[in-house]
């Protein structure tokens, strides 16, 4: 019993924390052995790129979408545009139509993000291709600092970087913010240790040649088509200084619905993308990928109660100072969760409290969309989240 609990808190520290220090500890490493030398193309020498934004009901973010893509900064005549709005039952599509630089593809049967976006792909004759949400909004240079990476034939996608707007009327979506800052960290380590585990649907690119058409009831397709990428031998570079942004979630519900679906769709990545679980195939990737995701879309919430439990019967079997003080933590900590649950509906500002309630909440999805995607209850045609 005392070495199954301590195997559990080592592997919860590590997926949360030990991990981020050891890939800390490897990057040193390396770079004194051997120092980062990027190979990136200067503007001139960009290649041609297509911007795909798939957009369902979004009439009251489009046109501020559009004109945020028309002011991104791209050699003259090398960028093309393509809004896809298929199912959309609002003025999406004919806000989109009163552009002509922009490509409109639009159907009225609604079958979901990932069909729209390999509808799309039929149209791009670029070398490159750039995913973006469409309620999301780019910093001007983006494509230049995303695009400059495909001068190295090893790369094969490239993840810009998401960056939640958090209000000062800070609910328990705050940690959202904490746990994009803590994430983004985690990205640029793994992209400079070998690869990007992945990449977030709200702003990453493709070689075209290299875009493989995944599943149509994929969950999360932004997730698969840059692992399949990876899964041919490609890495996923990771670029911090191009961003999409966008608002957090309108509220914890809206912030746990999303974590759900989220979930549910990792587990079915597990599953599709077990080939990357070879650590003789993919000896880094597969470390990266087991270290970063797998242990936390699976065991490691249930090691959590597992080690909670445990504690408890530990201490009730034989008082010894470490084991209480890592009960009284335990405890503490979840108390300090329950807190923030309380605050956060009477909307008292103490972040603090937050972090661990957000932490707790996106354990708990885990469980829900482990549920979900078993029991075969995950749609890939979802309802949004709402955000502010």
């Amino acid at each position: 019993m005392i070495i199954t609990f301590w195997v559990a808190l080592f592997l919860i520290f590590y997926t949360f924390f030990g991990y981020g220090i050891l890939l800390y500890i490897l990057i040193k490493i390396k770079r004194l052995i051997n120092p980062p030398k990027k190979r990136l193309y200067t503007f001139e020498e960009l290649p041609s790129c297509t911007i795909i934004v798939a957009a369902y009901n979004e009439a009251d973010f489009i046109a501020e979408k559009i004109r945020n893509t028309l002011a991104l900064n791209y050699p003259e005549g090398k960028l093309k545009l393509i809004f896809v709005t298929d199912g959309s039952t609002d003025s999406t599509p004919e806000i989109v139509s009163r552009y002509p630089e922009i490509k409109l593809l639009h159907s009225p049967a609604r079958l979901g993000k990932i069909s729209a976006v390999h509808r799309s792909m039929l149209e791009v004759e670029t070398e490159l291709v750039v995913f973006t949400d469409a309620n999301t909004f780019l910093n001007v240079d983006a494509l230049v600092l995303m695009c400059r990476h495909y001068a190295d034939p090893t790369v094969g996608a490239v993840a810009g970087e998401k960056r939640v707007m958090i209000e000062e009327s800070a609910d328990a979506t705050a940690g959202e913010g904490f746990y994009w800052k803590y994430e983004s960290k985690l990205k640029a380590w793994d992209s400079e240790l070998y690869s990007v585990v992945g990449a977030a649907g709200e702003l990453f690119s493709v070689r075209k040649d290299q875009y493989e058409p995944v599943p149509s009831n994929s969950v999360l397709d932004d997730f698969m088509i840059s692992m399949k990428i990876a899964e041919k031998g490609f890495v996923i570079v990771y670029e911090p200084e191009a961003f999409a942004q966008e608002s957090s979630s309108a509220n914890v519900g809206e912030e746990l619905k999303r974590k759900i679906r989220i979930a549910a769709g990792g587990m079915q990545s597990i599953i599709w993308l077990k080939s990357l679980l070879n650590p003789f195939k993919f000896p880094v990737l597969s470390f990266q990928y087991i270290s970063h995701r797998v242990l936390r879309w699976t065991i490691t919430p249930f090691l959590m109660i597992l080690a909670f439990l445990l504690n408890i019967f530990i201490v009730l079997k034989a008082a010894d100072f470490i084991y209480n003080f890592i009960l009284i933590a335990q405890v503490l900590f979840y108390f300090s969760a329950y807190l923030g649950k309380i605050l956060e509906a009477k909307k008292v500002r103490i972040k603090l409290l937050f972090i661990p309630y957000y932490f707790c909440m996106m354990n708990y999805a885990v469980f829900a969309g482990l549920i979900r995607y078993f029991k075969g209850n995950q749609s890939v045609i979802w309802e949004k989240a709402m955000r502010k």
